[in-house]
């Protein structure tokens, strides 16, 4: 029953456009794209496009990533109303992944606040050295978050100045599958 389930799910009308748009942006890109929502305890690779490269940072579907030290994370910490994020900051564990990982809830903070100022988020190597990555929120029709829409690669080929002046080609991705899901 799980399968065919999995099976409908994977065939609906909803995950076959989002997956072509995920296959566009990644294609624009040249770089893994991500499609990640928030449970628990992180967030969770809903669906993804892998790069053309050989050398690339293997997170399945599937994958769980912590809200801290990621740019899907930290689009959906900084969708949280300032009363909900601050009781989840209390709870949070700020473990280090690598010596850039906010570790505080101050730093942390900063980071949000600037997340909700440009409306993007970014990892600048704090989940996994040599590797950045930017993401930015899905919202339904109300604007309430649902999702996150990212891609990474290894600094070897992009940099968050790259990762940044592709921002609007992504904002502009997250428009449309948000309108796949409520049209």
């Amino acid at each position: 029953m799980r399968e065919i389930g999995a099976c409908l799910l994977y065939n609906s009308r909803d995950h076959i456009t989002r997956r072509q748009i995920l296959t566009d942006v990644a294609q624009e890109v040249g770089e893994t794209v991500n499609y990640a929502v928030p449970r628990e305890k992180g967030m969770d690779y809903l669906d993804r496009v892998e790069t053309d490269w050989a050398f690339r940072i293997q997170l399945p579907i599937g994958s769980r990533v912590p809200f801290h030290c990621t740019a899907s994370g930290k689009t959906f910490l900084a969708s949280l109303p300032n009363r909900k994020l601050s009781g989840f900051l209390e709870a949070i564990d700020l473990r280090r992944m690598t010596s850039n990982t906010h570790v505080t809830k101050e730093s942390l903070l900063a980071e949000i606040k600037a997340v909700r100022k440009n409306g993007y988020a970014l990892d600048r190597e704090e989940f996994i050295d040599d590797m950045v990555a930017i993401a930015v929120p899905v919202k339904d029709p109300q604007s309430r978050y649902i999702a996150a829409l990212a891609f990474h690669g290894p600094t070897q080929r992009i940099n968050i100045n790259d990762a940044i002046a592709k921002k609007d080609m992504l904002q502009t991705a997250a428009k449309k599958i948000s309108e796949s899901l409520f049209s």
